[in-house]
């Protein structure tokens, strides 16, 4: 097998002018939380909160139409409480490496500070959500998740590790806005907004993101590349810990407040449904992404990769294992 070598050390010229795209096109976007996504309005139980392609609802044919409907909902409850988790360490990172760049180039500092005010902005806009479904749906609902441990826990790791995590977050949140979000007229107004205008400001961290991971990478030695590729396979499978967690206490929830008493057998599909989905959601759609496999491509050795793949492969085998 071919081999690939990863260049050390190699010089790194900061991009000003790609920095300096995204300082304009956050301005352009720039967006308040009340007056132009909320606008006095309120959620209501009618409408699907996310699509079925991301929620998995169509495998379950057991279910009516209505309680496919609440399904996606407390999906899409988690899914805005998950961004809100997420951001708490983005944004911390963003910041922290932002040092390097004090006494140097003042377009990309300028451009790293305006990203962690936006991603301030964007916990404060998940905890909205969370407050306003929480008027419209049932009592019961649980995410226990302590953004300020699980960032800790997170930050633990090396930049190199961090970042690429986060840039996987930051390509699916773009691409389930564009690719099912945006396209499905059977959604929430609000929720749909909602995700409209996170992905407006996303799309630049995205870019940011990646030009950080790249200047980082740029001088890291081939030992403690190494040890980062462990430590993004241990923060995936953190990750991963955690939807379980999630997917327990959704399940459990949906049960008690769908309108019927679920079968021992529907109950256990719900449950792997769920899990699927939520893997779906915030773990292998953002894997697959071809800007996100190139980039981590290009920062790895072949043997690196591999580790990497397999992990990943590993998830998916206890899915088919739990499924017999």
């Amino acid at each position: 097998m071919k081999m690939r070598s990863v260049e050390i050390g190699v010089s790194y010229v900061i991009p000003t002018e790609r920095f300096s795209r995204c300082i304009a096109a956050s301005k352009k976007v720039r967006w308040d939380i009340e007056s132009d996504v909320i606008r006095g309005r309120r959620f209501d139980r009618a409408n699907k909160f996310l699509p079925d392609g991301l929620t998995l609802a169509h495998q379950l044919d057991f279910l009516s139409s209505d309680e496919k409907v609440y399904f996606s909902q407390v999906q899409g409850r988690t899914y805005a409480n998950m961004f809100g988790l997420v951001e708490r360490f983005i944004g911390a990172k963003v910041l922290e490496i932002s040092r390097d760049h004090w006494l140097g180039d003042q377009i990309a500092l300028e451009a790293l500070v305006r990203s962690c005010d936006e991603e301030l902005k964007h916990q404060a806009l998940f905890r909205r959500v969370e407050a306003l479904t929480s008027e419209v749906m049932p009592a019961g609902y649980s995410f226990t998740w302590d953004s300020n441990e699980v960032a800790a826990a997170v930050l633990g790791k090396s930049s190199w590790a961090v970042l690429a995590l986060t840039l996987l977050i930051e390509l699916f949140t773009q691409s389930h806005y564009r690719e099912s979000i945006r396209e499905d007229a059977d959604l929430s107004e609000l929720f749909k907004d909602v995700f409209l205008f996170h992905w407006k400001e996303e799309s630049q961290h995205a870019i940011l993101n990646e030009l950080e991971w790249r200047r980082l990478d740029s001088a890291i030695s081939a030992e403690a590349r190494d040890i980062a590729v462990g430590e993004l396979i241990a923060l995936v499978g953190a990750v991963d810990a955690i939807l379980w967690g999630q997917t327990l206490a959704d399940c459990n929830y949906f049960a008690r407040t769908c309108g019927r008493d679920l079968s021992p057998r529907e109950l256990h599909i719900v449950e792997q449904t769920v899990l699927d989905a939520y893997r779906l959601q915030y773990i292998f759609s953002g894997a697959r992404q071809p800007q996100f496999a190139s980039t981590l491509a290009s920062r790895t050795t072949d043997t690196q990769l591999e580790r990497i793949h397999a992990a990943l492969a590993a998830i998916r085998r206890q899915r088919q294992q739990a499924a017999h």
